[in-house]
């Protein structure tokens, strides 16, 4: 049996057959993915540059189904992870940033709309068959913030600097500030 992620069927197919894909594959294996991750860490020098980045794991779940009873609205419902190499925007030094994304798609064509299905999000189809791959890069990519930087303080230079920097800074109206407090 071949990748279940490269497959192509339509969308009733998939949920049809109640499919369940575990998802357990390599940065590498998602070519829009790792072509987004490479652009960013390609300002980098040669020598900061991760050389195992695509070799991060992309993990998840994805369980196809249909919205209704009469089973004609086709759903995947997607639970997907990876740990991506970025570029922070703080201190333009590469870090780990974690991506997770759950989402509940209706499989709709163009044509069709899903105003009872309120919980779902509508994942237009182009064409008649559905690769899951495209969902999960898709969803992958969206996780991905306009901006990558660290989170925490310790971890980003340019933080932990500016903090260094408003230590040593010299107060001068610190003085008066006292005086005008003490009358």
């Amino acid at each position: 049996m071949g990748n279940l992620l490269r497959e192509r069927r339509t969308a009733a197919e998939w949920a049809s057959a109640e499919q369940v894909i575990e998802i357990t594959d390599k940065i590498g294996g998602f070519e829009r993915l790792a072509s987004v991750v490479q652009a960013d860490i390609a300002a980098l020098d040669a020598d900061k540059t991760p050389t195992d980045w695509r070799d991060s794991v992309v993990a998840g779940t994805l369980e196809f189904g249909f919205a209704d009873a009469q089973r004609r609205v086709p759903t995947v419902r997607c639970d997907v992870a990876a740990t991506v190499d970025a570029v922070c925007q703080r201190c333009l030094e590469a870090f780990q940033l974690p991506l997770a994304t759950e989402a509940n798609l209706l499989l709709l064509e163009r044509q069709d709309t899903a105003e009872e299905y309120g919980d779902f999000e509508v994942w237009e189809l182009n064409e008649e068959t559905l690769q899951p791959l495209n969902i999960v890069e898709e969803l992958l990519i969206m996780a991905l913030p306009f901006s990558a930087m660290h989170g925490d303080l310790e971890s980003c230079k340019a933080l932990s600097a500016a903090t260094d920097d408003r230590e040593k800074m010299t107060k001068p109206f610190a003085a008066l500030r006292e005086q005008m407090l003490q009358d």
